[in-house]
């Protein structure tokens, strides 16, 4: 009897990490959530911009985020600024150069906790246009909840940092006192546990 009771115990505690370990996944939800960058115009304005279509998925289990990984997949073509002849220069040779460099992805290498309620400073490699960059993020974490319909746990992220154009190739005949050199990442991330 005790032996059954103690391979009950192993199975039941196998099912439990087998749970966490699957339930530890997350992605954006992209209804509520948005991936924007900010850039200085004629040196006094910021213009903003975003993209549409991308996809974030974070799976770790510690609750310090110590364990986690984050990444990013976007795609380069969905660029949006609010005008469509601007997006389509954007997206020409003369930037992104979408039709050889599609997609744009960030990795990350390591999550480290703030000095502030729920900050943490996420490090990742980032490419775009071919390049790929070590960036830092902060990110600051808005708190997990259970959402009232479907009944899953929510999470949220505001992410802030910055890099520049020109280390990764982008719009090198632009000079920097029409579009501003330094890209300001500003967005806001809403994640669905799976």
């Amino acid at each position: 009897m005790k032996k059954v009771t103690i391979i009950a115990a192993v199975f039941a505690g196998a099912l439990m990490s087998f749970s966490v370990a699957t339930s530890s996944i997350w992605t954006s939800d992209a209804g509520h959530s948005r991936l924007g960058f900010t850039v200085k115009h004629l040196g006094i304005s910021d213009f903003n911009g975003s993209f549409d279509s991308y996809e974030v998925k974070m799976t770790g289990t510690k609750e310090d985020l110590s364990d986690a990984k984050i990444e990013l997949s976007g795609d380069a073509t969905s660029i949006n600024t609010g005008n469509e002849m601007r997006d389509g220069h954007l997206k020409s040779a003369d930037f992104f150069d979408v039709e050889k460099f599609p997609k744009f992805t960030f990795e990350s290498t390591s999550i480290k906790k703030g000095k502030g309620k729920g900050e943490f400073t996420v490090t990742g490699n980032l490419t775009m246009h071919g390049v790929t960059k070590s960036v830092n993020l902060k990110a600051t974490k808005g708190g997990v909840v259970t959402h009232p319909m479907s009944k899953k746990q929510v999470t949220a992220f505001k992410l802030t940092g910055s890099f520049k154009r020109s280390d990764f190739g982008i719009g090198t005949t632009t000079p920097e006192a029409i579009v501003g050199d330094v890209v300001n990442v500003i967005s806001d991330l809403e994640l669905v546990q799976e």
